[in-house]
């Protein structure tokens, strides 16, 4: 006996106009913000534009999760259309990282050169970003708690904030101290923050578009979590993948023994893994032994 299981869960706030927002500030700050620092010859302004361009990206692949989650399959894309956004991450994971090694090249050669930097426009620009970060990053607050999706984006844009608060604080050292080399080592720390996150944005997109089982999935838990359920007594065949960004599937064959309710484990089973694993859609094979196991599975793969 199978069963599966889609949680569509209680009807969401609409974020859609959170994101268009969001993204059209960010937008105009990343363009008036790197235009700044070329005028003004800022590689701290320079790096945090290249930095809050990946808050542009982050919005951009959190609004097409949040876009798709609504979507139907259609035709052929029995799965629907969510891998676009698994794809997205990836090209812009790397579009990331190669950005980000040419800024940390060029502030390592003005560390040997060092220019004149005007502090004052560093802080008045940086001050500017902390104001963009902070709205945006209000516009997500309340679904922060019940959509990992809208907490990603959430976090990143307070936690850029900070960043902004960082470039305001090189800028008032320029002011004080004259040491214009503190501009290129802030452009080197905000280089190396970003290259940090985008190598584990990188990382984690590739695993997606192989189908990996999303890290946020603790596998040992999940099976131990399936396993201890009364009249279960194996389990094999379980496949964890992504379906977006955002949702994630999962198959299993699990032995249970002749007692019991069928219908009533198979929907414990599929509101269990939506509560405590966040996966949305679930397929689950009830056996009652080792022989059992019907066309296409392999008892010993689990």
């Amino acid at each position: 006996m199978s069963g599966h299981h889609h949680n569509h869960g209680p009807a969401q706030p609409s974020f859609g106009p959170a994101f268009l927002i969001g993204i059209a500030l960010n937008s105009a700050f990343v363009v008036a913000e790197i235009a700044i620092g070329i005028r003004v010859d800022s590689l701290a302004l320079i790096a945090d534009g290249v930095h809050n361009f990946a808050d542009v990206i982050s919005l951009v692949l959190a609004g097409i999760g949040y876009w798709f989650q609504g979507r139907k399959p259609a035709g052929r894309f029995t799965y629907g259309f969510g891998g676009v956004s698994i794809q997205s991450a990836a090209i812009n994971a790397f579009l990331l990282v190669a950005g980000v090694t040419l800024i940390l090249w060029e502030s390592v050669g003005r560390l040997r050169h060092p220019g004149e930097v005007p502090g004052g426009v560093m802080m008045a620009v940086a001050a500017v970003g902390i104001a963009v970060n902070g709205v945006t990053a209000l516009l997500f607050m309340k679904g922060r708690e019940g959509d990992v999706n809208i907490r990603g984006a959430f976090v990143h844009m307070a936690s850029d904030a900070a960043v902004s608060l960082g470039v305001v604080i090189a800028g008032g050292l320029v002011l004080l101290s004259g040491w214009t080399l503190i501009d290129p080592i802030v452009g080197i720390g905000i280089g190396l923050m970003i290259l940090w996150s985008s190598w584990e944005l990188l990382v984690e997109s590739l695993n997606l578009c192989l189908q990996a089982a999303p890290r946020s999935i603790d596998l040992a838990a999940l099976k131990g979590w399936l396993l201890s359920h009364p009249g279960v007594e194996g389990l094999h065949d379980l496949h964890v993948w992504p379906l977006s960004t955002n949702r994630t599937a999962l198959s299993a064959h699990l032995q249970v023994s002749g007692a019991g309710q069928p219908d009533e484990l198979l929907h414990e089973l599929s509101h269990g893994l939506h509560e405590k694993f966040g996966i949305a859609h679930s397929t689950i094979q009830l056996e009652s032994g080792p022989g059992d196991c019907g066309h296409g599975c392999d008892p010993a793969h689990a």
